[in-house]
């Protein structure tokens, strides 16, 4: 097919960017995110320092992105800022030093903010895509993200036309946009397999500036091999649902799932796959990873929406070869629609996000580690846990070999409140936190999910708390484990009296 744009090298559109310009990035994790263009655009800033020049740009994308983008733009020290999510070693920690200047948002509340202006002008969107029409029409690859926002807003438009993924992809977007207040209407999504947009995002020619032909796979790393502890946890969470179900206060026909990233939540939803006790389920969604494809060929899951396909590359080919198959179980919007709070709380979404650490009173952590150093960003926890029916979160009691327990009194930074989370579940077991006060809900926590090594100083914590205060809190004592692991490298055998 012939097109009106002009053909150019990923060299020949990082050239078009300039230092201090703005640019709306595909991708949403590697899935979709595009490739040649910024590791053009890392190797140009690489040219310009060393030529004494300045080249640095802001960057925005779906989530969090691959090496040839995060990964290339950081270790060229081209990035001046960053939203809203990154999960890159070297970003992180050019990040946790102050050289690029981090937002972390909810997900859901990324493209509105763009709309609004609150983040300024965005001068280009260089966006992947597996097909494009001579009228603008674009048919984006394995994720929407925020991408439909940025082709919209942007000055100029940069396509990666993608070969690696086929132009059959038409037909699992579901392209849709609010309007911005007081013209909002209701978001009309009211099963998980409601079609409501449109299967292309479409801008106006004379914005493209270039397409750039590629043929790269989506940089998505694998899994770790499940644990026990893991495996565990995935148990645990399965069966609180099953018994959820039979108290009736799941309906039988089951509620939507909403899965966070990595390998806890891989272990959940394999344990949910294989629970003979829970029915076929349906997801709604920010990310869909490996273990929901032999899922939804099983019939165990019956339909996806999602934002994005991260998937390794044999799943991908796998969904690829059977597409007429998975079209009709998938389907992927923009963030702002599969991590939408009014859509979260009218399908009655059960949703399962991990933490760092959780406190006695239930609130987590899930951004900083002793509070201060980022890890990667909220993500799209929040916009699930305040509005799920449900809310789990899960973690292992401990880490670094038990020398840091995930229970601690007080939270070193807090992302969900006590008043979002209902439910916390460890390889210990389950504290459901519904309906109860916070001395109650300090001594489940204790009891069921903090490791055993932890409890009985945990529980010597609760009795140096006020007893005629509401919250079982202590100011002098609230870090005392945190300060003891700075110390001593090691939160156990902890001398309270050392820190009143």
């Amino acid at each position: 097919m012939s097109l009106p744009f002009p053909i150019l090298t990923a060299e020949e559109a990082a050239e078009l960017i300039h230092h201090g310009s703005t640019i709306g990035f595909s991708g949403f994790t590697p899935a979709g995110a595009a490739k040649a263009i910024p590791f053009a655009l890392a190797e140009k800033a690489k040219r310009e320092h060393a030529a004494g020049r300045e080249f640095k740009v802001g960057v925005l994308t779906g989530a969090s992105t691959g090496k040839s983008l995060d990964g290339a733009l950081a270790e060229a020290e081209a990035i001046s800022f960053r939203t809203p999510y990154q999960s890159n070693a070297i970003l992180r920690k050019q990040i946790n030093s102050g050289q690029v200047k981090f937002v972390d948002m909810h997900l859901s509340l990324l493209p509105q903010n763009v709309r609004y202006g609150f983040l300024g002008p965005v001068h280009w969107a260089v966006v992947e895509a597996c097909d494009i029409t001579p009228g603008g029409g674009i048919v984006l690859s394995t994720s929407v993200g925020a991408a439909n926002t940025y082709l919209r807003l942007a000055d100029k438009v940069l396509i990666e036309l993608n070969a690696k993924h086929p132009a059959t992809l038409l037909g699992m977007h579901d392209i849709f946009e609010p309007l911005d207040p007081p013209a909002r209407q209701e978001i009309p999504v009211y099963a998980s397999s409601d079609r409501i947009g449109s299967p292309i995002c479409v801008v106006d020619p004379k914005k493209i500036a270039g397409v750039v032909l590629t043929n790269q796979a989506d940089e998505t790393a694998g899994f770790d091999e499940p644990t026990p502890v893991t495996d565990q946890i995935g148990q645990n969470v399965a069966d609180f649902l099953v018994a959820e179900m039979k108290a009736n206060r799941i309906p039988p026909q089951f509620l939507p799932l909403q899965s966070g990233v990595g390998n806890i939540a891989n272990a959940v939803l394999g344990a949910l796959g294989r629970s003979k006790e829970v029915p076929a389920f349906e997801m709604y969604t920010e990310v869909l990873q490996d273990s929901v494809v032999p899922l939804l060929e099983s019939g165990r899951c019956t339909f996806a929406s999602t934002c994005a396909l991260t998937l390794s590359p044999a799943a991908m080919k796998n969904v690829t070869s059977n597409i007429e198959f998975f079209k009709s179980r998938i389907l992927m919007r923009p963030q702002e629609i599969s991590n939408h709070p009014e859509i979260v709380r009218r399908l009655g979404i059960v949703s399962m996000n991990t933490a760092i650490e959780v406190d006695l009173g239930g609130n987590v952590n899930s951004t900083h580690v002793m509070g201060k150093t980022m890890m990667n960003g909220i993500g799209g926890s929040g916009d699930f846990t305040r509005n799920a029916y449900l809310s789990i979160f899960s973690c292992p009691s401990t880490a670094k070999g038990g020398k840091i327990s995930a229970i601690v009194p007080l939270a070193s930074h807090m992302d969900h409140s006590e008043h979002s989370v209902q439910v916390i579940i460890t390889e210990q077991g389950v504290a459901d936190l519904r309906g109860k006060d916070p001395r109650e809900r300090a001594e489940l926590i204790i009891n069921h999910c903090a490791h055993p090594d932890y409890r009985q100083q945990l529980r010597d914590y609760l009795a140096f708390t006020a007893p005629t205060s509401h919250e079982p809190l202590s100011l002098s004592l609230g870090l005392a484990m945190h300060r003891q692991f700075t110390r001593s490298g090691d939160m156990r055998n902890i001398n309270w009296a050392d820190y009143r």
